[in-house]
């Protein structure tokens, strides 16, 4: 093997016995060159007379700006690492032999296996023809068979605003889970995952370039990274990290009254939290809603970590305000909120499915409609993902020939997330001038780095001359040493002069945490002085 190799995506030049260049790219502004062409269209059929190919100067520069840290610099480092091993798993030169994807809660990318009851039945939608020569127990093909029933054929456009049985059985679901407050399938989206209601959201109430949103922070990238597409401006709320990541509403108030020139459209509400694993209480909720029905601002709900909770109670935000409404209809009857959810997290863990929704309460029906549009420009949301989304809200029950199984494994899941979390957390804990607040739900671990400069001079002074910042360096050390690829604290956002990083908990085994574990320590040693 050659004592150099290259990263041909980023066009790094990488060493053979080490990775210390990743600096150089995590301080390029560079983006990925276009692919070539092996034969230019001939010259009149530019309207332009160069013949040059585009420049980033000449495209939309709100998708020049936009940035998605999750699957940011790093992580497309590691990609090519990965890469790099897989074509030369004897001789990569690297002091590791498998990435390990901490940067994104993408369960079955990390041994989360499927729901049988899930594969089952989409087995039978995708090929019908299967369902009386496979011995799949009854319910799950009375559940295929109702489906295609309803909906046809999942090769097929289904209604734009999603296949109404579907609807119906989500708007059923939310109906139960809070408690009996009603839920109108009319007001229900399906959509490709949560992503692309947060797209819809932010397009339509981004009217112009002083059209604001509230977001928390440390917040999750889609939100930033969508409103910078749309032009508007962001405006960040802290969450209080020594109480557990709580809200403070004050602070969001004062916000609101420190930028009169910003037309406030939208508070962004992420519950359980991403990436600090908080779930809010209901007081925390009535304070919220408080706020969007003084100040005539949308609610969006991002409620996709629901299920993934280990401490306390998730309560949603549509059933607070259903109880708020009883008891003071004209106070809250103008609140608009917009709930999201999705088959991405959970138990289910099925990214890849696309499966999502949004519920709609309060909304003017112009507005909705304008919604209704923008689906319909997208023809619908993925049909597989929709059935999916049905199968998740309406598993089966017990007495049902599927049940032992679903629960056993969905129990199983449960359990090994929540194991996983208290491993890492406590790994956390463990390790020197680290602190962390211990996960109540969701996937992820937000600890932070409490590298005083007095303590760290080298670090401080290695960051300004690399003009990169405290938790920029650690995360690269990290990767180039260990294989484990997580993101810097900054790209979801953090109090000024405070430095994290946020992990995932579900890659399995303890390996990869006592390898974590073993750097830590190196790194210390390396830029922690004893001299003060």
């Amino acid at each position: 093997m050659s004592s150099t190799t290259t990263l041909v995506k980023s066009g790094l030049i990488i060493p053979a016995n080490t990775v210390g260049i990743l600096y150089s790219f995590m301080t390029s502004t560079r983006v990925l060159s276009p692919p070539r062409v092996a034969s230019p269209l001939p010259h009149h059929y530019y309207f332009s007379t160069s013949t040059e190919p585009l420049s980033i100067k000449d495209i939309n520069q709100q998708t020049v700006q936009a940035n998605y840290a999750v699957r940011g610099k790093i992580p497309i480092i590691a990609d090519e690492l990965r890469d790099l091993i897989e074509k030369n798993p004897a001789s990569h030169g690297l002091p590791f032999n498998k990435i390990i994807n901490a940067n994104i809660g993408n369960p079955q990318q990390l041994d989360q296996k499927p729901l049988t009851w899930y594969r089952q039945v989409l087995s039978i939608l995708q090929y019908p023809s299967i369902i009386n020569q496979v011995n799949f127990p009854q319910d799950v093909k009375d559940r295929a068979i109702k489906l295609l029933n309803n909906i046809g054929s999942i090769g097929a456009y289904s209604h734009s605003q999603g296949a109404p049985l579907i609807r119906e059985s989500i708007a059923s679901f939310i109906t139960k889970r809070d408690n009996g407050h009603y839920s109108d399938p009319h007001n229900i989206f399906l959509t490709s995952g949560a992503s692309a209601a947060v797209s819809y959201l932010l397009q339509i109430l981004s009217s112009d370039s002083q059209s604001g949103f509230l977001i928390p922070i440390p917040q999750y990238p889609l939100y930033t990274a969508t409103i910078a597409l749309n032009n508007a401006v962001p405006v960040g709320y802290f969450l209080d990290e020594n109480n557990n990541w709580s809200t403070n509403p004050e602070e969001i108030r004062r916000l609101l009254a420190q930028h009169p020139n910003i037309k406030f459209k939208a508070l962004v509400v992420i519950n359980p939290g991403n990436p600090t694993g908080s779930i809010l209480t209901r007081d925390d909720i009535v304070s919220l809603i408080d706020i969007a029905a003084e100040y005539g601002i949308v609610l969006i709900a991002d409620e996709v970590y629901q299920e993934n909770v280990f401490k306390g109670e998730f309560i949603s935000m549509k059933r607070v305000l259903s109880e708020l409404l009883e008891i003071n209809h004209d106070k809250y009857r103008n609140v608009q909120l917009a709930s999201l959810h999705s088959t991405s997290k959970g138990v289910s863990g099925e990214c890849g499915q696309r499966g999502g929704y949004m519920e709609l309460v309060g909304f003017h029906s112009e507005v909705r409609d304008v919604l209704f549009k923008l689906a319909s420009i997208n023809l619908c949301s993925v049909v597989s993902g929709q059935a999916l989304m049905e199968l998740m809200i309406n598993p089966p029950k017990e007495g049902d020939e599927s049940y032992p199984l679903y629960k056993s494994e969905t129990s199983s899941i449960h359990r090994d997330l929540q194991a996983r979390a208290d491993l890492l957390y406590n790994a956390f804990l463990n390790m020197e001038d680290i602190k962390c607040n211990k996960p109540m739900g969701a996937m992820y671990l937000f600890p932070k780095l409490d590298f005083a400069e007095e303590d760290y001079h080298l670090l401080y002074s290695r960051a300004r001359q690399s003009n990169l910042q405290i938790d920029d360096i650690y995360c690269i050390e990290l990767l180039e040493n260990t294989g484990i690829c997580c993101i810097p604290g900054n790209g979801f956002g953090q109090v000024p002069d405070t430095y994290h990083l946020r992990t995932t908990f579900l890659p399995p085994g303890n390996e990869w945490i006592d390898s974590w574990g073993q750097f830590h320590n190196k790194f210390v040693a390396k830029y922690k002085s004893t001299k003060h």
